[in-house]
């Protein structure tokens, strides 16, 4: 580790993180309110067998985030991001690491999304041990309103 997180903490996420959060993953174009990333969302989340990690420095500023949801079967991880003054120093490696502990924890699969462009999270993942599914498209429904579809 460098300087900037020698004094670095990963921790469980707290109500009072969330406007912090909100700032990493705005930095990051990892979610927001507009994404249906709202705090009851997450702590909704957590209750359900997820976790939320977030990486801070010693004065308490959250730097980095992972976002883990479980759908009874396996953790999803999403929302794994650093704010980018901060990247490239192994905390992204470090919330990795943490999450995919707390998945063995709960004897889980862990499965996460990845934008192909991503190169440099792609190749952290393998490291992890990650395998690419296959020839998956992915699609989402952000709501289920009637008024939303045509």
């Amino acid at each position: 580790m460098n300087a900037h997180n020698q004094q670095l903490k990963i921790r469980d996420f707290a109500g009072e993180d969330y406007p912090q959060v909100m700032e990493v993953w705005n930095a990051t174009d990892l979610g927001g309110a507009h994404r249906g990333d709202d705090l009851q969302t997450i702590l909704r989340s957590i209750k359900l067998g997820g976790k939320m990690l977030v990486a801070c420095t010693a004065e308490g500023r959250v730097v980095g985030t992972s976002w883990m949801t479980y759908d009874g079967r396996r953790m999803h991880l999403h929302h794994l991001g650093v704010l980018p003054e901060y990247q490239r120093q192994g905390i992204g490696l470090l919330l990795s690491e943490k999450s995919i502990h707390y998945a063995r924890e709960r004897n889980t699969q862990v499965k996460l999304e990845v934008h192909q462009t991503n190169k440099e999270a792609i190749a952290l993942y393998r490291k992890l041990g990650f395998a690419y599914l296959g020839d998956y498209d992915v699609y989402i429904m952000r709501t289920t309103q009637q008024s939303d579809r045509g």
